[in-house]
């Protein structure tokens, strides 16, 4: 297949002299082996997927059974005999986050009985910059990071730890991906955490407790107040509970008849009674009054009423116990009754309301940092007797909302952490790399500045040499080397795959500085085609010229690739583009292997901290490049040839050509550093590169041959002293 893709375009890129590029060809397809070979040859760990069992082991030496849990099969129960060590499971059970490549990452996460991780591990990931780049070793350094951490602890990767967060180091080069790890592991550990009940769900910092509004009141009835939400109501009926206890030892005990499976066990009704609305009317204005004196500051009174069989008191209360027929859950907390909050309720005055038989009022007290404006739940427990001394149970809860006319909450005051960490995860990117993206506009500006305003700026060579020359200065040390903003072909397939497998923005959104470079590239090569990237914005095309430059400023020797083999030379990146999007539709992950082409990830985003064949492979393009500019760039590219191929349908030609170039002049041509304009004079914008030499040649009235005849002839025509080199003209009678 891949030889078909080789062959099929050689004919269309080159017409002619098929041997020499099929010898190139040949050449290339063994430079990519080798890159995918490279690969290959790296510990297997790095590709297959770790056993999970090796991470539970490394946690729990002793663990002797594996298995899952009942309730939820992809949390693993870890035991020792019979004594339970812990839990584990794989992230991808639980979360789906795509990472840079576009793909999840998969870890295993171990915790113990008291909600801490014991160990975690990455087992599988698509990430490029890890499948060839950094070594997976450092990925698992990262990851042991997180041994000892609550699972509901709050962990940024970089910064400083506080009381409210714990920092952990990052991994240079693979920012954004630690950052979705980083994401993945805390956020499965806390929902897995809160699903054992090992760590508390939801926000661990809440609300400002609500303020009840006692100063207002207006006159409801029971339909009234039943109807707003104002007092709630729970009917079980017998068969409803019957069901309740189907599977469990107490299945078929109490049963009800068939007949008799739609009566009522219990009608509950609750209502919270501070508010004068809700209480005034129930108790009536003395009753409510005594009961208001009654509490103290931060109680809360509620009133339970019930018909039916079962009751929520039940008979087996004493004095001095405690209810254990009902209680008060709220933010995962449970409050329970004693004897001491308890009154009883025997007079009623809500217009419309139905008798009771069992009525109660019950206190919050203090301790419990009772919310009234937060939802609550009154749990009523039905019991079934199975022997002399076991039981079954099950909780039915009646959930509560106070309706939000009865009480006032201040703002919560959030930290700037607070407020990031419930934004997502591409917002908090962003936000940690605002610098790098405000850095990253002005240097566009300033690049937007230079585009439209370069016929006015090539008319200053000088100046505009040195601007060209900072500007490549801050596209290498700048995008490249500090903000890792090097694009790669491997952006471009991703995309394209997207297209197809479901595209969503936040794949792309997760790298602010790509995003940004992508975004404004999309826009130039529609106005300026490929060239403005290729020779501004890409950081080892900016190594490229910087390098070259010194070279030819200490007088080293250039050698210019006759037009004839460069114009055949140009089909290699066309080529090796088509390579790596046909294997890709078979495995993106080998086609991010032999990607491995682009020196990109060596020279930029390591800083060539690599193993010897990659560092070897980009420095000898540096070299090479010292001689002959651009040659990668120009010959083997794929990013280079991705974006030309849109280049056809740029707005504007902003390069000035006359009618002279090509034919008599050919002086451009000659000084092209890259070789993109043509003997006949046009210019390629898909080889062009966007340098301006060209134009600074263009308006030099002495250098560009046009100019200069236009020039001379304009001199020859003065016949006046100022002009002494002339031969004067003399009238002869």
């Amino acid at each position: 297949m891949v030889f078909k893709l080789i062959n099929l375009p050689v004919r269309c890129f080159v017409g002619g002299n098929v041997n020499f590029v099929r010898s190139i060809v040949r050449v290339l397809t063994g430079v990519l082996c080798l890159m995918a070979g490279l690969a290959s040859a790296m510990p297997l760990e790095q590709y297959e997927p770790l056993a999970a069992r090796q991470v539970i082991q490394q946690a729990f030496p002793e663990v002797t059974d594996i298995a899952p849990r009942e309730s939820n099969r992809a949390i693993q129960e870890l035991r020792a005999g019979d004594e339970l060590l812990g839990y584990a499971y794989q992230s991808l059970d639980f979360v789906q986050t795509p990472a840079y490549s576009g793909k999840p990452v998969n870890a295993v996460v171990v915790l113990d009985t008291e909600g801490t991780i014991k160990a975690t591990k990455v087992i599988h990931h698509d990430e490029p910059i890890l499948l060839v780049g950094i070594p997976e070793s450092k990925l698992h350094i990262f990851t042991d990071q997180y041994t000892g951490l609550k699972a509901d602890q709050r962990v940024t990767v970089g910064g400083t730890s506080s009381d409210t967060k714990v920092a952990v180091d990052g991994l240079s080069g693979a920012t954004v991906t630690v950052m979705v790890i980083n994401e993945v592991l805390m956020r499965t550990a806390h929902r897995v955490g809160v699903e054992l009940g090992l760590v508390e769900g939801g926000s661990s910092k809440r609300p400002p407790v609500a303020e009840v509004a006692t100063d207002q009141f207006s006159e409801r009835n029971w339909e009234q107040l039943t109807g707003d939400g104002s007092i709630r109501r729970l009917l079980l009926t017998r068969g409803q509970v019957d069901d309740s206890f189907a599977g469990t030892a107490a299945e078929g005990i109490e049963a009800a008849a068939p007949g008799e499976r739609d009566d009522a066990l219990i009608d509950l009704y609750a209502g919270y009674l501070n508010a004068p609305t809700i209480g005034r009317n129930l108790l009536g204005e003395n009753q409510y009054q005594w009961l208001m004196g009654e509490l103290k500051d931060g109680e809360h009174a509620i009133a339970v009423m019930a018909n039916g069989e079962y009751s929520f008191k039940g008979s087996g209360y004493v004095r001095g116990g405690i209810f254990d027929r009902v209680q008060i859950r709220q933010f995962g907390d449970t409050f329970n009754f004693r004897d001491l909050d308890y009154f009883r309720l025997s007079d009623v005055y809500a217009a419309g309301m139905p008798d009771f038989s069992e009525m109660a009022i019950f206190i919050v007290r203090q301790q419990y940092n009772f919310d009234p404006g937060t939802d609550w739940a009154l749990e009523l427990t039905v019991k079934r007797q199975t022997g002399p001394l076991d039981s079954e149970f099950q909780v039915f809860p009646l959930t509560y909302s106070l309706p939000e006319q009865y009480y006032t909450r201040a703002e919560p005051v959030l930290t700037e952490e607070e407020m990031l960490a419930d934004q997502p995860l591409w917002v908090q990117v962003w936000y940690q790399r605002q610098f790098q993206v405000l850095v990253l506009g002005v240097g566009i500006g300033v690049l937007l500045f230079i585009l439209f305003f370069q016929d006015w700026l090539v008319q200053k060579p000088k100046m505009m040499r040195w601007i060209r020359h900072a500007f490549l200065t801050y596209t290498l040390f700048f995008i490249g080397w500090y903000a890792l903003g090097q694009l790669s072909i491997v952006n471009v397939l991703t995309f394209v795959h997207s297209l197809f497998s479901g595209f969503t923005w936040e794949t792309f959104l997760i790298d602010p500085v790509m995003f940004v470079l992508w975004a404004v590239v999309a826009g130039i090569v529609l106005l300026w085609g490929r060239a403005v990237y290729c020779g501004w914005l890409c950081p080892f095309g900016a190594l490229q010229e910087l390098v070259n430059e010194i070279a030819r400023k200490l007088k080293v020797p250039q050698y210019t690739v006759p037009f004839a083999w460069h114009e055949r030379l140009w089909a290699i990146k066309y080529i090796v583009l088509l390579v790596l999007f046909g294997v890709s539709l078979e495995s993106m992950a080998t086609a991010e292997r032999m990607a491995e082409v682009e020196p990109f990830k060596t020279a930029i985003t390591l800083h060539f901290d690599r193993t010897w064949p990659f560092v070897t492979y980009a420095v000898l393009l540096v070299v090479v490049n010292i001689f002959t500019r651009k040659v990668y760039c120009r010959y083997i590219c794929p990013l280079g040839a991705a974006l030309a191929l849109p280049t056809k349908l740029r707005v504007f030609d902003w390069l000035k050509r006359r009618k002279e170039c090509g034919n008599p002049c050919r002086l451009c041509d000659h000084e092209c550093e890259v070789q993109a304009i043509h003997p006949d004079g046009h210019i390629n914008y898909m080889e062009c590169h966007y340098c301006l030499d060209c134009q600074m040649t263009y308006f030099d009235d002495h250098k560009c041959p046009p100019l200069i005849v236009k020039r001379r002839g304009k001199r020859r025509g003065h016949n006046a002293p100022g002009h002494p080199e002339q031969i004067p003209v003399t009238q002869v009678s």
